[in-house]
């Protein structure tokens, strides 16, 4: 998608999911042809004329001043995610892309990085690119994320792995919820890094073969994903109710670290516990259920 059609739906979509009552105005009789603002309205709620916002919104952010970006994020609700990805459309639109991005590591961190991870003994730890491959783990995350690790494509990914194969939803409790997070995550790192072929690559991959992907990929979420609770269900110890941290890290902040923790005194932790068990069994887990791809 170029970036001027990629403008023009994410402001369109964001707009279409705010009614006027949300945005503090009157909502005047009679039948409205738009779902959500009118062009109009956005433009009288950001502060700039109607001709300008409406030029804008056909994609064209190009000089737009950091207070009218600021503005069309007010009017338009964004939250932190959202303002940071209309802030990245915009220096697209200003000038080139810089000759040098940052691109996502495609192989294991340093060892000292695997060091950190196999020191965490009692929660299950991991290392993902922007992208979700993964590309470290300590026993446990190994254990815990078993079958995805099943794939036999490396690195393996996670969204390849919820999008792509059934035994997904029988792994994630919420996957509707694990569905939307990836796709919008994956929407964000998009807007940072449009030129990372391996991204985009992923991008088409989904796009091409699962019909569910491309319906939420045409929604222009975009969503930070730094903590939160996983629901998991797995196949050898059963439900998990996992809080979870996710870092950048600070010498290459291409890579997240994150750590899965479950509440004391919960059946949660009894079967984490119960998983590192078995974890202490499986030097290299075995795949649970046979790989299949779904081609929808």
């Amino acid at each position: 998608m170029d970036d001027r059609t990629e403008i023009k739906e994410f402001l369109a979509s964001r707009r279409a999911r705010i009614t006027p009552e949300q945005a503090g105005l009157p909502a005047y009789g009679g039948n409205r042809r738009v779902k959500g603002l009118r062009r109009e309205e956005v433009a009288l709620l950001a502060g700039v004329s109607v001709d300008y916002y409406v030029r804008l919104e056909r994609g064209n952010l190009s000089g737009a001043s950091d207070g009218v970006l600021h503005g069309v994020a007010r009017a338009l609700q964004l939250d932190d995610a959202e303002r940071e990805h209309l802030f990245e459309l915009a220096r697209r639109a200003t000038g080139p892309a810089p000759a040098t991005r940052r691109r996502s590591p495609t192989k294991p961190p340093p060892p000292a990085l695997q060091h950190m991870l196999d020191a965490i003994s009692d929660a299950p730890a991991w290392i993902r690119n922007d992208r979700h491959d993964v590309l470290a783990t300590n026993r446990l995350a190994r254990a815990l994320y078993a079958p995805i690790l099943a794939d036999p494509r490396r690195p393996a990914n996670t969204a390849r792995f919820i999008y792509l194969d059934p035994a997904a939803r029988d792994f994630f409790t919420d996957w509707d919820k694990a569905a939307d997070d990836v796709a919008a995550m994956l929407r964000a790192e998009a807007g940072r890094n449009p030129h990372d072929r391996n991204l985009t690559d992923l991008i088409g991959e989904l796009s091409t073969r699962s019909e569910v992907f491309r319906k939420r990929w045409a929604d222009h979420n975009v969503r930070h994903h730094r903590a939160g609770v996983k629901r998991l269900h797995h196949p050898a110890v059963g439900d998990l109710e996992l809080h979870f941290e996710a870092m950048t890290l600070t010498s290459d902040p291409a890579l997240t670290l994150l750590i899965y923790t479950a509440a004391p005194d919960t059946p949660s932790a009894d079967n984490l516990r119960l998983l590192a068990t078995w974890a202490a069994t499986q030097d290299h887990p075995t795949p649970t259920h046979p790989h299949k791809e779904q081609h929808p």
